[in-house]
């Protein structure tokens, strides 16, 4: 064997083998740069991870709309920040202090504090954070172990006016309604504290959601959990419809601006609430996000007593607008009749006591009384009538006794029977002698412009009562459906149309004929039916009444307006009256100050008002 050949066999295998060399280095090579560039992220995550964390996901709430769908109350995104106290550190305290600007003690109590309510919950300590706070959490995460942020909702309202009675606000839960409202709650969660959002806290609320996090040993979130695949998405609450007339309910607001009292409007075929309006009221926008520490002790402590519901919750007497459930009760008992007269001499005397007429009237049936309002007729009334069937036909009408509203300010009002003056140790003489002021809505009877609205609405469709509501339907976003909520109704009382008539025709001419007390209220092209009253005020000036419904045929609105400490209630409250149902009726008119210009080219709106869905049931 020659050495040429030799040499060329081993330059061969030479070059076989630093190709199998090369070969398994870029194999390795190709490996590792997958491994540390393309999948490095991954192991690092993986690496990085401690544990699975469940985070909940807030809901948002749902919205409001009123009657002809004008959306009202909506959301917007809001970041939150909170703290996990297993997970927190002493050490972040001034870094989170110096970013959230809160005092060190603060976040310290804080944090001791979520402790009794929970070691591993987050607690939110700071809402609707802004871009620069989120980005400073974001920067020093690996400072503030424990520290989350996280995405909820605040409220925005899209209307002129507050609403605030009606809406309510809604704000962080205490400790005492987690431990008494359910399992569903937990530290930081945002319920319904009044109103609409207190009542319809369950289908506003909606659903919570759960994310799966991958988290490191400071807390902090590295990844999703299997990409999201096991995540329950939260739902976002129920949307309510009301019967709310927004640009009735602003008008409202307006024109009582700057008074005390109250206003409601409410439809009597249904019991819809178009308006209702109390005064002086508070911005709800102020509980939205994050609030002022001291809101809710200012407002308590504000002398207008703005979160009081002087619409639902107010008690005074109901002066002369009790004179029409007198005059049915008369009626009714076969104590009077619509052409018996009574002679008024301008007072009255029982007992040795005398009170005054605003005139003598001489020869007064039932309808002229209405409608110069004449005290002496319902003084005599009264002690004919006796307590009993004063105390009835009060019921009857719905006073005395909760309305059932959908929001939780409801008074009961006060009527005085029997066992109450029985209790006082009252003669039946001196019972007698009660009923002679009582007989004219004063003394111990104690009414709100709800139950007046309410009356006034039974007495607009002779005789039936609704029960006020302010929603109509429920979106129902699981069904997909508008669902009508069912509301309650019975018969006041049943009474023959020549009674009504006579009730009716007094109120017209309360309006429209001369020597009435509320020719203020009248407008044209709609026949205005109401009665003005003077509730006694022994602190100060007398407070106004003044109750409407119209048309007088097919009645669509019924109305009551209080205005404390104003003196008459043809002098303060019938205008207001007067504009709002000019509102309702002429609803593309102008306003010009503070009276409306009619536009002649448009004739009223006889049926502003849709036929409601609501279901009623009677009684």
């Amino acid at each position: 064997m020659n050495n040429d050949s030799v040499n060329i066999g081993s330059r061969d295998r030479t070059i076989i083998l630093r190709i199998i060399v090369l070969g398994v280095l870029s194999i390795y090579i190709g490996r590792l740069a997958y491994l540390q560039i393309i999948q490095g992220n991954v192991y690092r995550l993986k690496a990085e991870t401690q544990a699975i964390k469940q985070v909940t996901v807030d809901p948002f709430r749902g919205n409001i709309f009123d009657r002809n769908g004008e959306r009202m109350v909506h959301n917007s995104p809001s970041y939150s920040i909170s703290i996990t106290p297993n997970e927190f550190s002493d050490s972040a305290i001034p870094y989170l202090s110096a970013i959230l600007q809160i005092p060190q003690e603060e976040i310290k109590a804080f944090v001791e504090e979520s402790k009794k309510i929970s070691r591993v919950k987050p607690n939110k300590i700071y809402r609707d954070a802004d871009m620069s706070i989120i980005s400073l959490i974001e920067e020093n995460h690996e400072f503030l172990p424990g520290v989350d942020i996280s995405v909820e909702s605040k409220r925005l309202y899209s209307m002129s006016g507050n609403m605030s009675h009606i809406l309510g606000y809604s704000r962080e839960i205490n400790q005492r309604q987690i431990e008494t409202m359910g399992d569903y709650y937990a530290p930081g969660d945002i319920v319904g504290y009044a109103g609409l959002e207190k009542t319809y806290e369950n289908f506003l609320r909606g659903t919570k959601g759960v994310q799966f996090v991958a988290v490191n040993s400071t807390g902090q979130k590295v990844s999703s959990f299997l990409d999201g695949k096991n995540d329950i998405n939260a739902e976002e609450g129920f949307d309510l419809r009301l019967g709310i007339d927004k640009s009735l309910q602003e008008l409202g607001e307006k024109l009582l601006k700057g008074k005390k009292g109250g206003i409601v409007a409410i439809d009597p075929n249904s019991g819809e609430i178009l308006a209702l309006v109390s005064m002086p009221d508070y911005d709800i926008r102020e509980f939205s996000g994050r609030s002022k520490s001291n809101l809710f002790s200012k407002l308590l402590k504000d002398e207008g007593k703005p979160l009081f519901n002087r619409a639902t919750q107010t008690i005074y007497p109901p002066g002369s607008t009790w004179k029409m459930l007198m005059g049915i009760a008369g009626l009714q008992e076969g104590l009077i009749t619509p052409e018996k007269t009574i002679n008024c001499p301008g007072y009255y005397e029982f007992g040795g006591r005398s009170w005054k007429c605003h005139g003598a009237h001489g020869a007064t049936n039932l309808q002229k009384a209405l409608h110069v309002s004449c005290n002496v007729y319902f003084n005599k009334l009264g002690p004919q009538l006796g307590i009993i069937n004063f105390e009835k036909y009060g019921r009857a009408f719905g006073f005395g006794q909760k309305t059932f509203i959908d929001i939780p300010e409801d008074s009961k009002g006060k009527l005085p029977g029997e066992k109450f003056y029985k209790k006082q140790k009252l003669s039946p003489g001196e019972i007698r002698g009660r009923l002679v002021n009582l007989g004219i809505g004063q003394g111990e009877i104690g009414v709100s412009p709800l139950q007046m609205a309410v009356y006034c609405a039974a007495l607009a469709n002779k005789g039936i009562i609704y029960q006020p509501h302010i929603v109509r339907s429920v979106y129902n976003r699981k069904t997909k459906q508008l669902q009508d909520v069912a509301y309650a109704s019975r018969k006041a009382i049943a009474m023959q149309d020549e009674f009504w008539n006579v009730i009716h025709k007094g109120m017209y001419d309360v309006v429209n004929t001369p020597g009435g007390t509320a020719l203020s209220a009248k407008i044209p092209g709609i026949s205005v039916c109401g009665k003005t009253g003077t509730a006694q005020n022994p602190h100060g000036e007398d407070h106004a009444w003044f109750i409407a419904f119209a048309p007088r045929v097919n009645p669509k609105i019924a109305i009551c307006v209080l205005v404390e400490n104003s003196g008459f209630g043809g002098t303060i409250a019938a205008p207001i009256a007067q504009q709002l149902l000019m509102k309702y009726f002429y609803p593309t008119s102008k306003q010009a100050g503070d009276s409306i210009v009619l536009d002649s080219t448009k004739k009223p709106i006889q049926n502003a008002i849709t036929n409601s869905k609501v279901i009623t049931a009677n009684q």
